[in-house]
């Protein structure tokens, strides 16, 4: 039987049945470390879309919180953006204050620098602050990157399987 190490310490005990012990250490941290892993199909443009419902940061006037829905849409050249990674990212903006717009362009050049992908666009759509939505969408292109022609499908009454 295999012993643990003796570093690791078991945590302390519950002090009531209905109490959660919290772990020694937190299992993960908030980080602007973006991780990547290689594109696994190079030669094809395809979109990766990334939704981020949650996002919160504060506002650098007031110090009051800000929310944000984030959509990403990348086609990644030879790298893309490693899911956990990118929650870490946006997480580590929980406790910083910064306006709207430096918020979504400074993500923007992180993804472009962690990835330098063939196009990204994020659209931020912030809730509501003193009667007023704001939605932020900026956008990058590599220099010499030509999107595929749009293909226009046929559109077909919606099917029920019931007549």
């Amino acid at each position: 039987m295999a012993k643990l190490a003796a570093s690791r310490t078991a945590p302390a005990a519950p002090k009531s049945l209905n109490e959660r012990v919290a772990p020694p250490k937190p299992p993960t941290l908030p980080s602007k470390d973006l991780q990547v892993f290689p594109n696994p199909s190079p030669k094809r443009d395809y979109v990766i879309q990334f939704q981020v419902p949650e996002f919160t940061c504060n506002c650098p006037l007031t110090g009051q919180p800000d929310f944000a829905h984030f959509t990403i849409d990348m086609v990644a050249d030879q790298l893309c953006v490693e899911l956990k990674s990118l929650k870490l990212y946006f997480w580590s903006y929980r406790n910083e204050g910064a306006f709207h717009e430096k918020v979504t362009n400074d993500i923007l050049d992180d993804i472009v620098k962690a990835t330098n992908p063939r196009f990204v666009r994020i659209a931020a759509k912030w809730y509501v602050r003193g009667g007023i939505y704001t939605n932020v969408v900026v956008e990058h292109r590599k220099k010499g990157w030509k999107p595929q022609p749009t293909v226009d499908l046929p559109k077909f009454e919606t099917m029920t399987g019931m007549l």
